[in-house]
């Protein structure tokens, strides 16, 4: 019998290990204080018998002359009407003011005014946004010691944002801006990337060393429930493209992140060298994901993480109905693709013994 860290690591590289590994999108404190008794990410794992994957990135340092161009005064608003805690923040440099607002209650958080509005702003973010000028991977080391043989490390690039260029500057500027500037200024939108992406590649050189077995790129704002596959041929790929290569050059496999739908990007994907595809948000939880013909089209190229419905599966669901979900993902990929059974996103509610029955049933998966 494989050990959990043998049989991700197997399905990683696309191949098929004893049987289905399974985990779950990061543990969300709610879930964990409001059904689990206040447990940690590692004991979760253990109480349900899953295979684990750990979510550390490197702790970075920075050159004190450039955090004191880019002073950031976070404001609280108070609390409003539904019990959520606002913000705003005025953040000092050379130039002026950048301004950004928010909230927050107990299960997320939200953006409701973007830091940058025109051009101008970016240019301004651009020349004094601090960069790390060093990496910490003390955290990582610590992690890869406890975790063993019991599971896998991922970790998420330097990105002012999430994991790539298209999902930060959508971060930075909003979405519809970021798609309107794909139609009439797309000269700049390409500058604006390649700044970004700039950042992150020297950032990703000093990542040498980490025990990282793979790092999530990209983000929802490139799923094709948001862009059309043009779009993301000419501002996705070429940007993730080089982004894969600098991780591969440090032995760190890349899973491309979509939390939307994405069969029309199935192939382009591929085409960008990542390793792998989350999180096959099936149509139930809002996406187009066909793990089946997913499996059949690029299984021989990319490794597959989700698919599972969380909401019917865990938060409305029983564990019959778990159990019966996670055979029909096997059923699904077994044939074509490295695969590792997780909920399409996180989850925030279901009974425990929901989750039990999911860890369960994927250890009945033998390949």
């Amino acid at each position: 019998m494989m050990t959990s860290r043998e049989r991700m690591l197997t399905a990683l590289s696309n191949g098929r290990p004893d049987r289905l590994p399974c985990q779950v999108h990061g543990w969300m404190d709610y879930y964990l204080h409001h059904y689990l008794g206040g447990m940690d990410w590692w004991q979760a794992y253990e109480r349900f018998g899953m295979d684990i994957a750990m979510y550390v990135s490197p702790q970075y340092r920075y050159d004190e002359k450039n955090l004191a161009n880019w002073i950031v005064e976070r404001l609280d608003m108070g609390v409003d009407s539904s019990g959520s805690r606002l913000w705003q923040e005025m953040i000092s440099n050379p130039k002026g003011v950048l301004h950004q607002a928010g909230g927050q209650n107990e299960i997320t958080s939200w953006v409701t005014e973007h830091i940058l509005k025109t051009e101008q702003d970016f240019e301004i973010w651009n020349e004094f946004y601090p960069v790390p000028v060093a990496v910490d991977l003390t955290i990582l080391h610590k992690t890869y010691d406890r975790l063993g043989d019991r599971g896998i490390i991922r970790s998420h690039p330097f990105s002012p944002g999430q994991g790539s260029p298209w999902q930060s500057f959508c971060t930075l500027i909003g979405t519809a801006e970021a798609i309107y500037m794909s139609v009439d200024n797309p000269e700049f939108l390409h500058h604006a990337l390649d700044e970004i992406l700039k950042k992150t590649l020297h950032v990703t050189e000093l990542w040498k060393g980490s025990p990282a077995d793979m790092v999530e790129i990209a983000g929802g704002a490139g799923s094709s429930t948001v862009i059309s596959p043009t779009l993301f041929e000419e501002f996705c790929l070429p940007y993730d493209r080089r982004q894969v290569e600098a991780f591969h050059s440090l032995g760190i496999k890349t899973v491309t992140h979509l939390c939307g739908g994405l069969m029309p990007m199935l192939e382009l994907v591929a085409r960008s060298g990542t390793d792998g595809l989350e999180t096959m948000t099936p149509k139930s939880m809002g996406g187009d994901c066909d793990l089946k013909e997913a499996s059949r089209r690029v299984g021989d190229r990319l490794f597959f993480i989700g698919g599972f419905d969380q909401q019917s599966g865990f938060e409305r669901g029983t564990p019959k109905a778990a159990r019966r979900q996670v055979f029909e993902c096997f059923e699904a990929t077994k044939d074509h693709a490295g695969y590792i059974i997780a909920p399409s996103d996180h989850f925030f509610h279901g009974a425990p013994e929901n989750i039990q029955a999911f860890a369960d049933a994927a250890k009945e998966c033998v390949y």
